[in-house]
């Protein structure tokens, strides 16, 4: 699928109307500049997120709570260095609670994450083109795939 910035922000919208999407684990894979944290943006705004959204970059994670209480969190995993931090930042428990999960760079955390619903790949074919390419990797991401297809 090709996108420029309106059709990401379209599927974004169609991501946030799916039911399933409130437990899912999506991952955000594509080189620097790509667009993962725009996709993010867009579909955060989707859920009714209002105010700065701001790349977790430094902090590792950004937590969000939208209007009807779902929990957020955003990660990003780039600077993601020791396993150790896994633990120390208290990611497991996060991972074991309800709510949505996005992360950027998540082979930074391979081996600790669980499995992805939903991988996202991004591709920059252009100033403002990109292909992005959905893979499901659980039941749960293989009924998100579903739904935006119908």
């Amino acid at each position: 699928m090709c996108a420029d910035e309106d059709a990401t922000a379209a599927l974004a919208a169609q991501l946030a109307r799916q039911p399933g999407l409130r437990g899912a684990y999506l991952t955000l894979h594509g080189n620097l500049g790509a667009g993962k944290t725009t996709l993010v943006r867009h579909l955060l705004r989707a859920l009714g997120i209002t105010g700065r959204i701001k790349s977790p970059t430094y902090a590792v994670v950004e937590p969000h709570e939208a209007p009807d209480g779902l929990a957020i969190w955003h990660f990003d995993f780039y600077r993601f260095d020791d396993p150790r931090e896994w633990e120390d930042a208290g990611f497991r428990d996060i991972f074991a609670s309800p709510g949505l999960k996005l992360a950027e760079w998540p082979d930074k955390a391979a081996g600790l994450a669980p499995p992805a619903d939903l991988q996202i790949a991004l591709e920059a074919l252009g100033e403002t083109e990109r292909r992005i390419t959905l893979t499901a990797g659980t039941a749960l991401g293989r009924g998100l795939l579903a739904e935006l297809a119908a």
